[in-house]
């Protein structure tokens, strides 16, 4: 059914369409519309048999999110930014205690200072938890990747993290394609959880592991990461059959045919770059883009694939470790590693700032003086006066 909404009320009846038992929330913007949705389906009878926790925190969102998971309920929550900060803990008790719990991060600058619009770093900042993580490009894949989250996650007994822009996709009013609650029921089986606490039947779960098993523990977890890689296009191509979209999935290659230079980015961001990678490719220049749908595990086969043929691959990201530079980069490097392609690092669109048809022209025009990683529309005025009045104040401390 075709529905004019935002793109928050629109993963809320997502999220209820795939009939969750639980549903634990602490409010955190741009995420809170979210779970607000839910609570008023809950409340009004339209979701029925699910539990609405509102929790103290974000710790007792995820900690209750543990439990219930555990228990045997399909489970659900959201938060963004520091919210996911404060839950890190329980983020990485869920992954590694199995638990197919599904969570959509509503992607938000993690301060200080406070900030409280879109990039990537909340995201980041658990990328090494143990969870699925998947970005989606636009509100209806943020309807459908959330569709696909819950059997992905219990078909594999891992958690996973739905990243959706803050801001630029929760608060976007635009028109989605609703699934009916058939279409929805035909690909999504009632949850069989493979393990779960029962008095009749107990079992121990999140035990201590010393030495002598922790890194086959680990090694376990990395092997359930790698059947992802099968079972995520697996599962596409299913939605696919049901829903007729393309959605999810582990990359995607925007423009068929090899390209000299190939954008490589993630989330709303693609929108922009396709229309730029449109003119240039109108112009004659050899270009072209690609999504990481999948961002863990990593998909490197798929990457490789996508960007054969090229002779430089720019990775554009929202993201950034201060003092290295580039964080969804350094996968892409190791990634091709042996390939011959060069790979550029260009971070943009941190704390909100707007990336643009222009910035994004002149990404592709900076291509062939490019060293080390570059930051799209930074003020240099603004940076070298404050980096000469602190030099000069540690000078005359040091």
């Amino acid at each position: 059914m075709l529905k004019q909404m935002d793109g928050s009320y629109a993963v809320g009846e997502a999220v209820a369409l795939c009939r969750p038992q639980v549903v634990s929330c602490y409010p955190i913007t741009p995420q809170t519309h979210i779970v607000e949705s839910l609570g008023k389906l809950v409340k009004s009878g339209e979701l029925a048999d699910c539990s609405f926790m509102n929790m103290e925190s974000e710790f007792g969102a995820m900690s209750a999110c543990i439990g219930s998971s555990a228990a045997g309920s399909r489970t659900y929550t959201a938060t963004s930014s520091q919210g996911m900060l404060f839950m890190a803990e329980a983020v990485y008790n869920a992954s590694g205690m199995g638990l197919p719990i599904v969570m959509t991060v509503g992607n938000r600058a993690v301060g200080s200072p406070l900030n409280i619009w879109n990039d990537h770093s909340d995201a980041m900042s658990v990328r090494d938890a143990g969870w699925i993580q998947l970005f989606v490009e636009n509100n209806q894949q943020s309807i459908d990747v959330h569709i696909q989250a819950f059997r992905l996650a219990e078909s594999l007994g891992l958690p996973v993290m739905v990243n959706m822009d803050g801001f630029i996709l929760t608060h976007a009013y635009v028109r989605v394609d609703m699934p009916e609650q058939e279409q929805v029921d035909r690909f999504l089986p009632p949850f069989q959880p493979f393990q779960k606490l029962d008095p009749q039947d107990p079992v121990t779960m999140g035990a201590l592991v010393g030495p002598e098993a922790f890194t086959e523990v680990r090694m376990l977890a990395h092997k359930r990461m790698e059947r992802a890689l099968d079972v995520i296009p697996a599962q596409m191509e299913a939605f696919a059959n049901i829903f007729g979209r393309d959605s999810g999935g582990l990359v995607k290659k925007h423009y068929e045919g090899e390209a000299d230079t190939v954008l490589v980015t993630m989330g709303s961001v693609i929108g922009t770059a396709k229309e730029v990678v449109n003119e240039l490719r109108d112009q004659g220049e050899s270009v072209s883009a690609v999504t990481l749908r999948t961002y863990r595990p990593f998909p490197t086969e798929a990457l490789r694939e996508a960007v054969n043929g090229a002779k430089r691959v720019v990775v554009l990201e929202k993201s950034f470790t201060p003092g290295m530079g580039g964080i969804v980069y350094q996968d892409v490097v190791a990634a091709l590693a042996g390939t011959g392609i060069e790979v550029q690092s260009v971070i943009a669109g941190l704390g909100g700032r707007p990336v643009t048809r222009e910035s994004i022209r002149t990404l592709f025009a900076g291509c062939d003086k490019r060293t080390g990683f570059e930051v799209l529309d930074l003020d240099h005025a603004t940076l070298d006066r404050e980096i000469t009045r602190e030099s000069a104040v540690l000078d005359r401390i040091i």
